[in-house]
Protein backbone atom coordinates (compact mmCIF):
# COMPACT_ATOMS: atom_id res chain seq x y z
CA UNK A 1 0.00 0.00 0.00
CA UNK A 2 1.01 3.62 -0.80
CA UNK A 3 0.46 6.18 1.51
CA UNK A 4 -0.63 10.15 0.79
CA UNK A 5 0.43 13.08 3.24
CA UNK A 6 -1.60 15.82 3.63
CA UNK A 7 0.38 17.81 1.12
CA UNK A 8 0.60 15.26 -1.69
CA UNK A 9 -3.75 15.21 -1.20
CA UNK A 10 -3.83 18.77 -1.61
CA UNK A 11 -1.96 18.84 -4.74
CA UNK A 12 -3.41 16.27 -5.99
CA UNK A 13 -6.99 17.28 -5.26
CA UNK A 14 -5.93 20.97 -7.23
CA UNK A 15 -4.42 19.14 -10.13
CA UNK A 16 -7.19 16.73 -10.63
CA UNK A 17 -9.25 20.05 -10.26
CA UNK A 18 -7.59 22.27 -12.62
CA UNK A 19 -8.11 19.60 -15.46
CA UNK A 20 -11.32 18.96 -14.79
CA UNK A 21 -11.37 15.20 -13.93
CA UNK A 22 -14.09 13.56 -12.58
CA UNK A 23 -14.62 10.63 -9.76
CA UNK A 24 -14.20 7.63 -12.18
CA UNK A 25 -9.85 9.29 -12.43
CA UNK A 26 -7.34 7.68 -9.74
CA UNK A 27 -3.53 8.54 -9.36
CA UNK A 28 -1.57 5.47 -11.14
CA UNK A 29 1.42 5.13 -9.33
CA UNK A 30 4.29 2.82 -10.87
CA UNK A 31 7.84 1.96 -11.14
CA UNK A 32 9.54 1.65 -14.58
CA UNK A 33 13.46 1.27 -15.53
CA UNK A 34 15.67 4.22 -15.85
CA UNK A 35 17.53 7.03 -13.84
CA UNK A 36 20.71 7.11 -12.24
CA UNK A 37 19.85 4.33 -9.92
CA UNK A 38 18.29 1.89 -12.06
CA UNK A 39 14.44 2.24 -11.37
CA UNK A 40 12.24 5.77 -11.81
CA UNK A 41 9.03 6.53 -10.05
CA UNK A 42 5.69 7.55 -12.20
CA UNK A 43 2.97 9.30 -11.64
CA UNK A 44 -0.06 9.34 -13.77
CA UNK A 45 -4.06 10.21 -13.47
CA UNK A 46 -5.68 7.36 -15.17
CA UNK A 47 -9.86 6.12 -15.50
CA UNK A 48 -9.15 3.02 -17.18
CA UNK A 49 -7.82 -0.29 -14.98
CA UNK A 50 -5.64 -2.81 -16.45
CA UNK A 51 -5.36 -6.63 -15.68
CA UNK A 52 -3.42 -7.27 -12.84
CA UNK A 53 -4.01 -3.90 -10.99
CA UNK A 54 -3.93 -3.30 -7.77
CA UNK A 55 -6.10 -0.29 -5.95
CA UNK A 56 -6.10 1.27 -2.46
CA UNK A 57 -7.66 4.67 -1.03
CA UNK A 58 -5.87 6.44 1.43
CA UNK A 59 -6.76 10.16 2.59
CA UNK A 60 -9.51 10.42 0.27
CA UNK A 61 -7.30 9.44 -2.53
CA UNK A 62 -7.81 6.08 -4.92
CA UNK A 63 -4.23 4.84 -5.61
CA UNK A 64 -3.55 2.31 -8.23
CA UNK A 65 -0.57 0.10 -8.36
CA UNK A 66 0.30 -2.22 -11.50
CA UNK A 67 1.64 -5.66 -9.59
CA UNK A 68 5.54 -5.21 -10.50
CA UNK A 69 5.38 -1.75 -8.61
CA UNK A 70 3.13 -2.87 -5.97
CA UNK A 71 5.88 -4.88 -5.25
CA UNK A 72 8.76 -2.28 -4.99
CA UNK A 73 6.34 0.31 -3.91
CA UNK A 74 4.65 -1.84 -0.48
CA UNK A 75 4.40 0.65 1.91
CA UNK A 76 5.87 4.01 0.64
CA UNK A 77 4.70 7.31 1.47
CA UNK A 78 4.11 10.21 -1.61
CA UNK A 79 4.59 13.40 -0.02
CA UNK A 80 4.72 17.29 -1.52
CA UNK A 81 7.00 19.93 -1.27
CA UNK A 82 6.60 23.81 -2.17
CA UNK A 83 9.94 24.69 -0.40
CA UNK A 84 13.05 26.29 -1.65
CA UNK A 85 14.97 23.57 -1.62
CA UNK A 86 12.91 21.54 -4.44
CA UNK A 87 9.18 21.62 -5.71
CA UNK A 88 7.23 18.36 -6.83
CA UNK A 89 5.83 14.91 -5.38
CA UNK A 90 8.91 12.82 -2.85
CA UNK A 91 9.10 9.22 -2.47
CA UNK A 92 9.92 7.95 1.07
CA UNK A 93 10.11 4.10 0.06
CA UNK A 94 11.42 2.05 2.70
CA UNK A 95 12.22 -0.74 0.09
CA UNK A 96 14.79 1.41 -1.67
CA UNK A 97 18.61 0.81 -0.72
CA UNK A 98 19.89 3.61 -3.16
CA UNK A 99 18.45 6.38 -4.51
CA UNK A 100 20.01 9.20 -6.71
CA UNK A 101 20.54 13.04 -5.35
CA UNK A 102 17.48 14.06 -7.03
CA UNK A 103 15.77 12.05 -5.48
CA UNK A 104 13.42 10.32 -8.45
CA UNK A 105 15.24 7.42 -8.94
CA UNK A 106 16.08 4.43 -6.81
CA UNK A 107 17.50 0.57 -6.50
CA UNK A 108 16.47 -2.33 -4.13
Amino acid sequence: MVTITDKAKNKIGHLMQDAEMDSSYFLRVSVQGGGCSGLSYNLDFDNEEKKGDQFFEDNGVKICLDMKSFLYLAGTELDFSDGLNGKGFNFHNPNATRTCGCGESFSV
